[in-house]
């Protein structure tokens, strides 16, 4: 006869397993995401702000001079 005692620590280590695996996927996913926006949306916006007032104050100074 098979005592659950033996059977429970093992129940236990899968469901810490799988909630380590799933929280490092999590993070995973976020910093990738988190890259995905930084790198693919907010540091094209800026290079186009920047350049647009870049392109303004060159103007601004061609017209005071």
């Amino acid at each position: 006869m098979v005592s659950n005692a033996a059977i429970t620590p093992i129940v236990g280590r899968l469901r810490r397993a799988l909630t380590l695996d799933l929280a490092i996927a999590n993070a995973g996913l976020g910093i990738a995401t988190g890259m995905w926006w930084w790198y693919g949306y907010h540091v094209p916006a800026v290079r186009n702000r920047d350049s647009f007032y870049a392109k303004l104050e060159a103007e601004r100074s061609a017209a005071r001079d």
